[in-house]
């Protein structure tokens, strides 16, 4: 039994990779698609398949939609031989699932597309092999099957429903992996039927197995986005495409779209490493960014390092305030496409695939999240794969919420209750019942008003700001004395606004830490407090991050929340986030990732020893117990490289690595007279190792 929880999955076994999607042509640049992305898929999967070997995966799997061109047109078979020349030069084994596109349509009466039938089926077998079938590898077991002929009443479809059936049985109990092409739904298991998944009865039957031998995982193309979803023990992907995005599902995202009306959306273009440890698995999403040459694929710059996931990432003690709606269902319109005679209602899984691409796990949502059943289902089963959620109220929840937090306890491990001062010790007493019925941690944070001014230095307006801040220890002091406060609260939450630095508020709250008695969790403010002025530079924001996240390892499990995840591009204190409105990431999300990648090989907690400026760079130094660490941001891009080794106080000069925390890159540098210089210009904030 694989495990998802997220805490021990032991050491890594193997990876494999999984792509999906090539659609590749007769000729490269042309296609028989009206789209002019299509024309691009060739060079697109040469440079996904080249940039696989990174990896040194054990196999490659492609789940259908190997060529464009469909069974009955004259290019169908030149398509095929540029597939095969294109992947000659993969290094890894290469496994085939049949698409539509390979062997004809599921059976519909609504569209012209030609369905599959016994002479494609035919066909495909004599060009590339089997189109069912099953093989072993590092003592687990792999089945691909033909999604097409499912209720197709062919001769093919009760000759593979028989030998699947025997096959599960036969290798049940041992780890095994599904590859389809279409998926059995998309969002909902009682969706309905479209283009995009397999109707009934079929569907039924395929889950039934899965439900009963349990697969390890399902791997599934053919829409050209993704989702994740869990069906029974089940983890259920459906990938991108190498080529091009299925521009309707365009919807789902409140923005303009980008290019093609969003079908060349080039960040949401990719594949899949598979690392398959001791007790279960992590599926990497790689963005290929519809990169035409290896060498611009940038997701896997840093290959083969594992990169992070929130499976595994259990060093990530910063997390992200979801402001915005990040659990919600969107009706796709009935397009005229694929799509004519109703719409399709699904799930929105961008925010949470660019969640497990940072390695992100810490979730700070409103309580409300939790009182809506469908979110709260999501929630829970995120709880499964490593997720932590502080969820956030004003004012004591009422007895349906508090009811609701004790029938689904487990899911939310913190509450944040938001609230004016004079009401503090009512609310601590209130909250007593509560933390201590439900386990729950529980922060007070202050709701500040115009008074607050004399600590904070802001002005009068409507706006809502919560929080405390440091030189509110006196009566934070004797708040914390109160044996209302004993009772009630954990802790308190301290709001780092924009014009301050991390590194020294969080240094700052540790001390507050310590005076109190009790924990102080912080909310790292990356919008302005000017609810008019737009922070728009990623480079800032970026270091912003990243001295955070450096700060926050000198602690010893913080609770420390970046605000927000997203951009807000509307509505007040517009700023840009991790991630823009479609989901797609920004400086700040690639510094997250790059840093947990970096530091997740040191064991041991790293201690403080200086930070300070130059004319171009900010810096940050702490050291463990075999090396230094150097935090340096650039104050602009194209900075210069250049620092005292003994003004940040290293005295350790032997091996020195540079590590660009925007890309992943690692580099030697060197020390000529005590002086540390990079041969590059710094565009993003990097790490720097002394050992």
């Amino acid at each position: 039994m694989h495990e998802l929880d997220g805490r021990d999955f032991g050491d890594l076994s193997f990876r494999f990779a999984v792509i999906a999607d090539t659609h590749v042509n007769a000729e490269d640049g042309k296609t028989s698609s009206p789209f002019a992305a299509n024309a691009k898929a060739n060079t697109r999967a040469h440079a996904v398949l080249a940039d696989i070997d990174r990896w040194a995966p054990a196999f490659v799997v492609h789940v259908g939609d190997i060529v464009h061109p469909v069974p009955e047109l004259p290019s169908f078979e030149p398509a095929c031989a540029r597939f095969k020349a294109l992947t000659a030069g993969l290094r890894a084994p290469l496994y085939l699932a049949c698409g539509n596109h390979d062997v004809g349509d599921k059976p519909v009466d609504w569209m012209r597309a030609g369905t599959v039938t016994q002479a494609h089926v035919d066909a495909y077998r004599r060009i590339f092999g089997p189109d069912f079938y099953s093989f072993d590898a590092n003592a687990c077991h792999f089945i691909v099957i033909n999604a097409q002929v499912i209720n197709s009443g062919l001769p093919a479809e009760a000759e593979q429903r028989a030998w699947l059936e025997l096959d599960f049985e036969q290798h049940q109990g041992k780890r095994t992996f599904l590859f389809t092409h279409y998926p059995p739904y998309v969002s909902d298991r009682f969706e309905a039927p479209s283009y995009d998944n397999i109707d009934e009865p079929g569907r039924t039957w395929l889950l039934e197995l899965i439900r009963k031998y349990r697969p390890e995982a399902l791997f599934a193309g053919h829409v050209h986005n993704q989702w994740y979803d869990l069906f029974e023990r089940t983890e259920l992907y459906i990938l991108p495409s190498t080529a091009f995005v299925r521009q309707d599902y365009t919807e789902l995202f409140r923005v303009v779209p980008l290019r093609d009306y969003g079908r060349d959306d080039t960040p949401k273009l990719g594949y899949y490493i598979v690392d398959v440890h001791q007790r279960g698995h992590v599926a990497h999403f790689i963005r290929s960014d519809g990169a035409e040459a290896p060498a611009n694929v940038s997701g896997s710059r840093d290959a083969p390092r594992s990169p992070v996931h929130t499976k595994t990432n259990l060093a990530a003690a910063v997390g992200v305030d979801m402001r915005h709606a990040w659990i919600e269902w969107t009706d796709i319109a009935a397009t005229g496409g694929v799509q004519e005679f109703e719409r399709k209602r699904t799930r929105n899984d961008y925010p949470l695939i660019a969640l497990w691409e940072m390695g992100c796990r810490k979730l700070r949502v409103p309580l409300q999240d939790l009182l809506d059943p469908p979110v709260r289902e999501r929630m829970r089963l995120l709880r499964r794969l490593g997720h932590r959620f502080t969820a956030y109220v004003f004012g004591t929840p009422g007895a349906a919420a508090q009811a609701t937090l004790s029938e689904h306890r487990g899911i939310v491990e913190a509450l944040e209750v938001i609230t004016p001062w004079e009401q503090a010790i009512h609310v601590a007493r209130e909250l007593a019942p509560l933390r201590s019925a439900l386990g729950l941690r529980v922060y007070l944070s202050k709701l500040r008003r115009h008074e607050d001014a004399k600590f904070d230095g802001s002005k009068f307006n409507h706006f809502i700001n919560h929080g405390f801040v440091p030189v509110e220890h006196e009566a934070l002091a004797a708040f914390a004395r109160s044996p209302e406060a004993r009772a009630g609260v954990d802790g308190i939450v301290v709001r780092i606004p924009k014009d301050k630095m991390p590194w020294n508020e969080l240094a700052a709250c540790r001390d507050l830490e310590a005076m109190l008695g009790m924990r102080v969790a912080l909310q790292v403010r990356l919008a302005a407090d000017n609810p008019a002025e737009p922070i728009e530079d990623d480079l800032a924001i970026a270091n912003r991050v990243a001295e955070t996240l450096f700060a926050a390892r000198l602690q010893d499990d913080p609770d420390i929340f970046f605000d927000s995840f997203v951009d807000a591009d509307r509505n007040y204190f517009p700023h840009h986030g991790f991630v823009d409105r479609r989901y797609d990431p920004r400086l700040a999300s690639h510094v997250y990732r790059h840093m947990h990648a970096s530091l997740e090989s040191g064991a041991s907690r790293p201690s403080a020893l200086a930070s300070g400026n130059t004319s171009t760079l900010r810096w940050c130094c702490a050291h463990d117990q075999e090396r230094h660490w150097l935090l340096v941001q650039p104050l602009h891009a194209h900075a210069e490289l250049t620092l005292d080794v003994a003004e940040i106080g290293s005295t350790r000069i032997g091996t020195v690595e540079a590590i660009d925390l925007g890309t992943g890159l690692r580099r030697p540098l060197q020390i000529t007279d005590g002086i540390v210089r990079g041969e590059q210009q710094l565009q993003a904030p990097a790490l720097i190792r002394f050992r």
